[in-house]
């Protein structure tokens, strides 16, 4: 708000295509939110099943691998998925979950 316009003021209401395209790009973003959350969730399937853990010591897996190779953790999931269908990881995420795995986990 700029300093000639109180905070409680009124905003004009959007025409309908503005109205629309609003809608259009919310339900796109929730879209995206849940394929995001669909993989990350089948990526810490894969590490509970590979490493035989909880589902919260997963969680701090893959953050914690996502964050030591500065890949987003979208990248890091949808990698762990396609490693459990191909066999094939890409180095730094190996090493890095490699590195993770060998080390006590905080229980």
């Amino acid at each position: 708000m700029g300093p000639d316009r109180p905070a409680h003021a009124v905003q004009a209401p959007q025409t309908p295509d503005a109205t629309i395209d609003q809608l259009e790009a919310e339900v796109m973003q929730l879209r995206r939110a849940v394929d995001s959350h669909a993989v990350i969730d089948q990526a810490l399937g894969v590490i509970v099943t590979v490493a035989r853990v909880t589902p919260d010591e997963a969680w701090d897996i893959v953050r914690e691998t996502s964050m030591c190779t500065n890949i987003k953790l979208r990248r890091v999931a949808e990698s762990l998925v396609a490693w459990a269908r191909s066999g094939e990881l890409p180095t730094p995420i190996r090493d890095a979950l490699t590195a993770r795995l060998n080390r006590p986990l905080d229980r």
